[in-house]
């Protein structure tokens, strides 16, 4: 069996061969040796490496806005990005979702990633990183410690919606059950017990209420999931950001996702907060109470 071809990168730890097909680096390769704990991967979040790209989509405009390198690294970061938006070069993401290092080997995961797509359409080789730098460009401004959880945010912010779209769809069928069910009488439960009679259109009205509840409630946590604190580096001080830098980044990034992006008032206060993973994280559709409440038994 032929041995596999592979490039030579380097990182503080000294040199390590990477596959040469490989879009991902050294970092990368480091952390697919050390973090072998649930075998559940990053690209099985979709939403989360397209959430990444956005993120340093918007980060690379607001850097070439604020001169920190050049138009023509821009357009093969652009490039790059929108493919992995578009559903590209997911396969890429291979690391373990769980880490060590608070998030930096999916930082530099995606950074990798990018600048070498980036490298490719600029003309050059994958590793050719005088070019386009992973750190340098595509982590230009950046810590994992804003990077990481603004992408954790957008990417929950977008299934969001598509959670809201498929609920309102349920609500739909509800609805319309409960017209159709109407004249069909039951008899209601409580305790566990019949009780007094119903209809079975009432029923599944109540179920549609339940969820139009649901839904008003994650539309709420949306604002709370588009407030992020890109620009406040590694601890909210915005540290080797250049001025300028965090606003304009926000604002890409709010056009970028469709999303109404702000930025947080106070960076440090944002940096080490986690109320919007904890307030989504509580809410449950369809729990399984609202469903067992009255059972289907019908009254002839």
């Amino acid at each position: 069996m032929a041995a596999q071809a592979t490039r030579t990168e380097h990182d503080l730890l000294g040199d390590k061969e990477v596959p040469a097909a490989a879009y991902y680096g050294v970092q990368t390769a480091r952390a697919l040796e050390n973090f072998h704990i649930s075998g559940v991967e990053l690209r099985l979040y979709p939403n989360l490496i397209k959430a990444f790209a956005m993120v340093k989509l918007a980060a690379a405009r607001a850097n070439v806005e604020c001169g920190q390198f050049s138009g023509e690294i821009l357009a093969g970061i652009e490039k790059a990005c929108q493919e992995l938006i578009d559903g590209k070069l997911h396969d890429e993401f291979r690391l373990d979702v769980f880490q060590g290092g608070a998030g930096t080997s999916t930082n530099m995961n995606a950074n990798e990633v990018i600048a070498n797509r980036a490298l490719e359409l600029m003309g050059h080789r994958k590793g050719e990183y005088k070019h386009c730098d992973p750190h340098d460009h595509i982590n230009c401004s950046q810590s994992t410690n804003d990077a990481y959880p603004t992408s954790l945010h957008v990417g929950m912010a977008l299934g969001n919606q598509q959670l809201v779209a498929a609920v309102k769809e349920l609500i739909a069928a509800f609805r319309a059950k409960g017209k159709e069910f109407a004249p069909i009488l039951k008899m209601g439960r409580t305790q566990l017990q019949d009780a007094v009679p119903m209809t079975l259109g009432q029923e599944f009205e109540a179920f549609a209420e339940t969820l139009a509840g649901e839904v008003k409630t994650l539309e709420a946590i949306e604002r709370v999931l588009c407030e992020t604190n890109m620009g406040a580096t590694a601890i909210g001080t915005g540290l080797n950001a250049p001025a300028g830098y965090a606003q304009k980044c926000t604002d890409h990034l709010a056009k970028i996702t469709g999303l109404p992006i702000r930025l947080a008032e106070n960076l440090i206060e944002a940096t080490q907060d986690t109320q919007a993973f904890v307030r989504f994280s509580a809410r449950r559709i369809g729990r399984p109470v609202i469903f067992a409440r009255w059972s289907v038994h019908f009254w002839a």
